[in-house]
């Protein structure tokens, strides 16, 4: 389970559509899945960011601007996640799945940058600001389907290429994903038996995806984006 979602969170986004539910159906109350899932994105997205980098794929003057907003809103998404009562929780969650897996499936086309467009930075942008903002809050929220977010800010917002732009969508999400793991901790919500399990799978599905990325060229990663999304959103309906 933990090789396919930690696959399809390097190459696309929409793997704890997976893990997540699966989680759940294991027992675990809807926060402390919440919170036990990031441990896996966590060691994921060390995986996949040293890799990125090693490959030269990742544009590291572009870090800076990009997390700012990204971990502000990080910060404020994993504190309403910890102190929002289940009760409330779960069917959020369960809605958020839904609703993501429906945008992944039905809007792929907005992470693809016009050709030759050059890249932008998010302090010339004001919409790719928000939009890497508004990921941060997303993702240290829920997580599921954030990697769809910020592929549409990277890719369709500041037009970097799909391997670039996978590259910093892999930083932010380590970014946001820590201040998550630190506040989850904070209270207590980390199941850390299947956390670990989970993450060891994530990070070979991380590694292998890697490898593939910066082998692959623009297109057959399109189109290897919109595979991994139709198997995210089939999956995550079928585990619901």
């Amino acid at each position: 389970m933990g090789l396919i979602a930690g696959g399809i969170n390097t190459l696309a986004g929409g793997g704890s559509n997976l893990s997540l539910p699966m989680l759940m159906v294991m027992g675990l109350p809807a926060d402390v899945a919440n919170a036990t899932n990031r441990v896996a994105v966590l060691m994921q997205c060390i995986v996949g960011v040293v890799g990125f980098d090693r490959n030269q794929a990742l544009d590291r003057p572009a870090i800076r601007p990009i997390l700012v907003p990204t971990l502000a809103g990080g910060s404020a998404g994993a504190l309403a996640a910890a102190l929002m009562p289940n009760l409330y929780l779960k069917p959020i969650l369960l809605l958020t799945l839904v609703v993501m897996s429906l945008l992944i499936l039905l809007k792929p086309v907005i992470i693809s940058p016009p050709i030759d467009a050059p890249t932008l930075s998010p302090n010339h942008s004001r919409r790719a600001w928000w939009a890497l903002f508004a990921a941060g809050v997303y993702g240290a929220f829920v997580q599921a389907g954030v990697g769809f977010i910020l592929l549409a800010a990277l890719a369709g917002g500041l037009r970097y290429d799909l391997m670039r732009a996978n590259a910093l969508k892999m930083l932010c999400t380590l970014a946001f994903t820590l201040v998550s793991v630190g506040i989850f901790l904070i209270f207590d919500l980390i199941a850390w038996v299947p956390g670990l399990i989970l993450a060891g799978g994530n990070m070979a599905g991380a590694y292998l995806m890697v490898k593939f990325a910066v082998r692959s060229t623009q297109k057959t990663l399109k189109w290897s984006v919109f595979a991994m999304t139709i198997i995210a959103v089939a999956a995550s309906f079928y585990v619901g």
